[in-house]
């Protein structure tokens, strides 16, 4: 939508804005808003306003009259619940009101976008200060220890396999494509997703006999591309539904003979390969793990060997100073997921293993229009997502997901990585 059209023409009628039905039970959290003191409120209440006053957004609150400086439109249908929710669970309240249905957006990543680009200073320098105040800190259970990944892993990508063919391409990647060009229209998303798998292959120099071990195999789609060159592939997984799904892929592709998958934590990988293979995995490490984890593609890799990995990344700053913050996406989307820095990564391998980052391509604008076509789609198929059993409090949380991360990457906030990192020969 234009963000240069008068209010009148771009704000909902607000007298029949709709409550979203939510389910205590399922959702105990997004039914009741939060207790929260008036202070709490009254500083929530001055927050969205400091901002309103200095980006470039309107909003419009319930009868109040439009305001802002400008730009993307938010429409807050019930004020005071949505302050409450911000005063008391911050960030995690925003989300929780946009679940309630207590506001909306006409254009949703054009508004997360806006707020993207100046998360560093979205809350004032004095109330930063005070983080560890008011911040909410990471549950201990969202740890990633073998057990605790296992449950963290279960928790969203064993909702079901139906759910996820529903917005992803046929080759059920999950992750961010590389398009030929950008915008990416006409292009099959499905070849985009072989073009960003082949050029991991191709940095790994996979081929005929060569001894692959994949970390997260997601729905087997590389497996089965590395397979086609004459590779030999163990992938690791600990998704009971992704590892039947991909064998069913894999067996109807001809490849079962070259490709083995194990409900295994990458800890527990044993055996060496030529080339370890590992696609937005790092994200479900932990920052505890991240030396752990870079030690067992060091372990694995036999000398000359590579590793190949494409990772999303955030600023360093912002990265040190969320670290331990409970975030919305850790509550309802990835439990004890942690986005890496690039300056992380590098201190990572260099601190704790003998391999080296010998190449590293960045490529964030594609994961923006991968996550629209996903988004569009899943927009698109709203009516079989609800025969799957998933209700509008569901539909609403994903799309707030869908939309926030493309918002993420269209501004910069994010990024995505290819990596390669080799280990010398001995002598």
């Amino acid at each position: 939508m234009s963000t240069d059209q008068s209010p009148a023409a771009v704000a909902p009628a607000f007298g029949s804005a709709a409550h979203t039905a939510v389910d205590p039970d399922r959702w105990p959290d997004v039914a009741t808003p939060p207790p929260s003191s008036r202070a709490r409120t009254a500083v929530a209440a001055a927050v969205v306003r400091h901002a309103l006053d200095r980006l470039p957004l309107r909003a419009r609150l319930a009868d109040t009259p439009v305001l802002g400086r400008g730009g993307p439109v938010l429409d807050v249908h019930r004020p005071r619940e949505f302050h409450a929710r911000i005063g008391r669970r911050g960030l995690i309240g925003f989300g929780e009101s946009y679940m309630a249905g207590e506001w909306d957006a006409p254009d949703l990543v054009a508004f997360l976008t806006v707020l993207a680009a100046h998360a560093a200073d979205l809350v004032p320098a004095p109330l930063q200060r005070l983080r560890g105040l008011w911040a909410p800190r990471q549950p201990s259970a969202q740890r990633n220890s073998p057990d605790g990944s296992r449950s963290n892993i279960s928790h969203h990508y064993d909702l079901s396999n139906d759910l996820f063919a529903l917005f992803l391409d046929e080759t059920l990647s999950y992750s961010s494509a590389v398009f030929r060009a950008l915008p990416a229209a006409p292009e099959l998303l499905a070849d985009a997703q072989h073009r960003k798998i082949d050029r991991l292959l191709d940095l790994g120099e996979v081929r005929a006999g060569s001894r692959v071990l994949e970390i997260g195999t997601g729905w087997g789609e590389l497996a089965i591309r590395a397979a086609a060159r004459g590779a030999h592939v163990t992938s690791l997984t600990l998704s009971r539904e992704q590892r039947d799904l991909a064998r069913e892929r894999i067996a109807a592709a001809g490849l079962a003979d070259r490709v083995d998958v194990q409900l295994c934590d990458y800890r527990e990988a044993r055996g060496s390969y030529d080339v370890v293979a590992s696609v937005e995995m790092i994200e479900a490490v932990g920052a505890e793990f991240w030396p752990t984890y870079f030690r067992t593609l060091d372990e694995r890799l036999v000398p000359g060997g590579r590793a190949v990995l494409q990772a999303i990344t955030m600023p360093h700053d912002r990265m040190l100073a969320s670290s331990a913050t409970y975030t919305w996406i850790q509550k309802y989307i990835f439990p004890g997921g942690l986005l890496p820095s690039v300056e992380a990564v590098a201190d990572t391998v260099r601190e704790h293993t003998a391999l080296t980052v010998t190449r590293r391509d960045a490529f964030g604008p594609h994961y923006a229009e991968t996550l629209r076509l996903w988004r569009e789609r899943f927009t698109e198929r709203a009516d079989e997502v609800a025969e799957l059993g998933f209700d509008e409090t569901f539909r609403r949380m994903w799309t707030f997901y869908l939309a926030y991360s493309e918002a993420g990457f269209r501004s910069g906030y994010l990024d995505v990585q290819q990596y390669l990192l080799t280990k010398e020969e001995r002598p």
